[in-house]
């Protein structure tokens, strides 16, 4: 039978409702995909600024003595040159070098880490990490404990001062800082990463202080035209910046070499799960590569559909796509053989579109170039 299990809800659910959004099933979550429209969202975020709740994202506090040796294993890239007030992109793989989730590892002390993990894989990461646990080495899953509001945009950081009075001008990209008080909360954590290509913020904290910080936020960010914005907008503004996401781009099947992630593979970090078979993709060479691309005729990019070459040979299928908002054209995400007729910026290739080829350029992401 079909699991009816209720939809879980974030503590800004009831915002959400108030505020008119369209809600819909995401990662077990009741999330709101757009409060007007995606790309009335999108283009607000582009041109002012965006405020989305993202407290479906998971977090696990790893700590003890032993947490960086542990974490230096898990992941590929090195925690070891982490300072304390440092954000890490990284990813975490099987001994056959397939992803098990990308994340987010912050360093809050020298023994006390926080890792931000996908929402629809945090219950099956809190496994995995569980399995690799060793002595010394503390984990708990906080994701019921923690709220995150992400507000990106170029008026995003100015917003933020406005209306909490915290100045965050010096924070650098990949740094977080912990204000002794925001909105009550006295746990939070404010960092500079996010998802959209754009300037802004993430705010962690309490889940019972999070509807007073997102009311404070929209309303300062009253007079910067800022918007409430759905998941939609957020897939959208992550394509055109050229980031993937996982389910799409990064699976248990996909190795982060072929997805373009080798920069987050650091050899020289230590013994880390998947090295040598990584290691092997590496010297060898992928059979496949991520690339972007963008449709040269009228039509828009789905999950799924096949790409081709102009001999109208299959050579790869798209993991990701949409209409960009910014550029008018469609775009698009997908795996292709490894050879550089097919890889290399401004190749050509198809696509396939209910049974109609449409021609395509190789493009090296961000798609949307300041």
């Amino acid at each position: 039978m079909a699991d009816r299990s209720p939809l879980k809800q974030t503590p800004l659910h009831a915002t959400h409702i108030a505020l008119g959004a369209r809600m819909a099933d995401f990662a077990g979550f009741d999330m709101p995909i757009q409060y007007t429209s995606i790309v009335e969202e999108h283009k607000a975020v582009r041109q002012a600024a965006g405020m989305f709740d993202v407290s479906h994202m998971g977090e696990v506090m790893v700590s003890g003595s032993g947490a960086e040796a542990y974490l230096q294993r898990l992941v590929t890239n090195d925690i070891a040159k982490m300072e304390v007030g440092r954000a890490l992109y990284t990813v975490m793989c099987r001994p056959d070098g397939g992803i098990v989730d990308d994340l987010l590892v912050y360093r809050l002390a020298q023994s006390k880490f926080m890792l931000v993990v996908n929402a629809a894989n945090t219950e099956k990461d809190v496994v995995w990490m569980r399995e690799q646990l060793e002595e010394d080495v503390q984990l708990d899953d906080i994701s019921d404990e923690t709220a995150l509001i992400a507000v990106q945009g170029p008026r995003a950081i100015e917003i933020f001062e406005r209306a909490t009075g915290i100045d965050v001008s010096s924070v650098g990209s990949y740094r977080f800082i912990r204000p002794d008080n925001l909105v009550g909360s006295s746990e939070a954590i404010v960092s500079r990463t996010g998802y959209t290509g754009e300037a802004g913020l993430e705010i962690y904290c309490r889940p019972e202080a999070v509807v007073d910080v997102w009311e404070l936020l929209l309303e300062a960010g009253k007079a910067f035209d800022i918007k409430p914005c759905g998941l939609g907008a957020r897939d959208t503004l992550r394509l055109e910046a050229g980031l993937g996401l996982y389910g799409n781009e990064l699976t248990d099947e996909t190795n982060p070499i072929e997805a373009g992630l080798s920069w987050l593979v650091k050899f020289d970090s230590g013994d880390f799960i998947g090295r040598e078979a990584l290691r092997k993709v590496k010297e060898d060479g992928p059979s496949r590569r991520l690339v972007g691309f963008v449709l040269e005729e009228r039509g828009v990019p789905r999950t799924g559909y096949e790409l081709f070459n102009e001999d109208e040979k299959k050579i790869g299928e798209v993991t990701s796509g949409t209409q960009s908002p910014i550029l008018s054209k469609g775009i698009g995400f997908g795996y292709v053989l490894n050879e550089p007729k097919y890889t290399e910026p401004g190749a050509s290739i198809r696509m396939n579109s209910r049974g109609k080829l449409l021609s395509a350029r190789v493009t090296r992401p961000p798609f949307h170039k300041k």
